[in-house]
């Protein structure tokens, strides 16, 4: 499978139940393994604007220059190259597992995606802080926190638009958009041309139940239809269980869930609400 698993330990017996977390996702509407990836972006008609899910957020600049310490620069409509504030979730839990799609070519584009220059999670601080206490939660429960996509470099947004817009390219409609025509993608806010990821304090995840791999959540991750709604009524059973429980649990540490993907949650407040950064993924880019 062509996937980048990076998982750590803590120590001691916790950091080994914690490092099996499996590479896939069970959908019930897909199969195993289904639909590998998807955007994770959404447009601002489908979330309110500047909210903590609005991925298409109006108001917001991609560099505002210095921002709560950012030590970003350049004017509106530039693009902040700074990642003072950043950290490496795995520094700061090595027990959750990360599952990096858009550094693998295991994703809706079909390769890997610009500015994913390593297979790892960077998030603001305190966005990493309260995912390590959800950390802590699930795993007194026998589950483990997966990542599939954390901090999202400007680039790489811009990448899913000129995807989005190729329509000579249906390499993946079976896999990650059956039920929508892709030139439907951006006008039904699919793919928009802000992302929150590149706020650093959104984060895409599932759980993992320890020695056994992904819950079942209904939908793969990244899958293009409303099914992958969060509440999604077509969603029962088991599925359902799993979407309200991740709901809940990163809910008690202050992450607010996207209406329309299960996956999507936003640590408010925001380290850097307005602020959409463009530095490459990598651990380098927090250690400079």
């Amino acid at each position: 499978m062509r996937t980048a698993v990076v998982a750590g330990c803590v120590g001691g017996l916790l950091g080994v139940l914690a490092a099996v977390a499996a590479p896939g996702t069970v959908g019930a509407g897909a199969g195993a393994g289904g639909p590998a990836s998807r955007t994770g972006v959404v447009a601002a008609s489908r979330a309110a604007p500047g909210g903590p899910g609005g991925l298409g957020a109006t108001g917001a600049t991609r560099a505002t220059g210095a921002t709560r310490g950012t030590g970003a620069t350049g004017g509106p409509g530039g693009r902040a190259s700074s990642a003072v504030g950043f950290v490496a979730v795995a520094e700061v839990d090595a027990s959750i597992g990360q599952e990096m799609r858009y550094a693998t070519p295991r994703n809706f584009t079909g390769s890997v995606v610009d500015g994913y220059d390593e297979p790892v999670c960077l998030l603001a601080r305190p966005a990493a802080e309260a995912l390590r206490r959800a950390q802590r939660e699930v795993l007194r429960r026998g589950y483990s926190l997966l990542v599939y996509d954390c901090y999202r470099p400007q680039r790489a947004v811009d990448r899913f638009v000129r995807w989005a817009r190729d329509g000579s390219d249906q390499s993946a409609k079976a896999e990650f958009y059956p039920e929508v025509a892709k030139d439907r993608l951006i006008p039904e806010g699919y793919i928009a041309e802000r992302s929150g990821h590149s706020r650093g304090s959104t984060v895409d995840v599932t759980l993992t139940e320890l020695g056994r791999g992904a819950l079942d959540m209904g939908t793969p991750f990244d899958f293009f239809d409303p099914l992958a709604y969060t509440d999604s009524p077509r969603v029962t059973g088991a599925a359902r269980e799993h979407r309200d429980l991740l709901k809940r649990v990163l809910g008690r540490q202050g992450f607010v869930n996207l209406p329309q993907e299960w996956w999507h949650f936003t640590y408010a407040p925001e380290a850097f609400p307005v602020t959409h950064f463009d530095f490459p993924v990598s651990v380098a880019s927090v250690h400079r």
